[in-house]
């Protein structure tokens, strides 16, 4: 590999979390605070212990790209984070694709409107999923070249919003970076999620669930907040950027370390004799050099530190 050239660490003055309520988004919020920058949660609702300057209350799935755009100049942005999702929701792996495209397409392409029409440079960092890959083989490493034909009406609409994001880019329309991260696990985790729905189960004493026979790759939520910060201090870094631990695990692993570290015996797992519907076929795992390299990132909370942190901050 070659030498690099020194990387661009711009100060974040303002900074518009999209999703600021969410569970990575509450931590992005809270990472961009900590760095300094005046940050503006908008999202549906407040939650109790949000790290922001401001909240907005926004339906963005229904609001119009003039609205998102008056909000971000009357802020002064100049980052915006969208850290909307719909499977943070708690119906979220049941929507409709319609209502998927409307959540994870529709709202994505208001937001690149909003973006387009500001008057000062805005960075936009959109958070999109690495199982808008395609699924590969036992023991594939993913990098941003592989394939994206996604299985789920989930990933295909996220794939959607990721690709608008990339063609705006591309065409020089807007300064934007996709990050596709892996799943994520650590402290208050979503309820609709598998770690919350973990950590509901292991409160009542039992963990009681079918457990795919499939491998994953689990990175800390403040690894991603820390990515996040990172992909945003460094305009004109565009692309597609992975973000991962870099190592799959089994899923009866991931779950027996979370009881483990949690402080239960390995008795309390009951794996239920029912099928599990799986997104992203049977391995994923990331290949996270660029990450590195553009970003100069990598994680830093171990599975077991994640999951340990998972159980107390319940």
């Amino acid at each position: 590999m070659g030498s690099r050239k020194p990387l661009v660490h711009n100060r974040i003055r303002t900074a518009v979390v999209l999703g600021g309520t969410g569970w990575v988004g509450r931590f992005v919020c809270a990472e961009l605070a900590q760095r300094g920058a005046r940050v503006v949660a908008v999202a549906r609702g407040h939650t109790e212990g949000l790290r922001c300057d401001r909240f907005v209350s926004l339906d963005l799935s229904r609001a119009s790209a003039a609205t998102t755009a008056t909000l971000l100049h009357e802020e002064s942005a100049d980052v915006v984070v969208n850290a909307t999702d719909a499977a943070n929701a708690t119906d979220g792996w049941d929507r409709t694709e319609t209502e998927l495209q409307r959540a994870n397409v529709a709202l994505v392409e208001q937001v690149l409107r909003a973006v387009r029409t500001q008057p000062r440079p805005v960075r936009l960092v959109h958070l999109g999923t690495m199982h808008e890959y395609t699924p590969v083989d036992f023991g594939v490493a993913v990098d941003e070249s592989a394939a994206c034909v996604p299985e789920s009406a989930y990933a295909r609409t996220k794939l959607a919003g990721s690709q608008a994001v990339l063609d705006a880019a591309s065409a020089g329309a807007v300064d934007a970076i996709v990050l596709r991260s892996v799943n994520v696990s650590g402290p208050q985790p979503s309820r609709a999620s598998l770690p919350g729905k973990l950590v509901t189960l292991l409160t009542s004493g039992q963990v009681r669930l079918p457990i795919a026979d499939a491998h994953r790759d689990w990175l800390d939520v403040r690894d991603l907040a820390r990515a996040v910060v990172a992909a945003a201090q460094r305009p004109g870094v565009c692309g597609v950027v992975n973000i991962g631990s870099g190592r799959a695990v089994a899923m009866r692993e991931f779950v027996e370390t979370f009881v483990r570290e949690a402080g239960f015996p390995q008795s309390v797992i009951e794996d239920l004799p029912t099928e599990v519907r799986g997104y992203g076929g049977s391995w994923l795992q990331a290949d996270v050099g660029r990450a590195v390299d553009l970003l100069d990132w990598q994680p830093r909370w171990s599975l077991q530190e994640s999951l340990r942190d998972m159980w107390t901050s319940r």
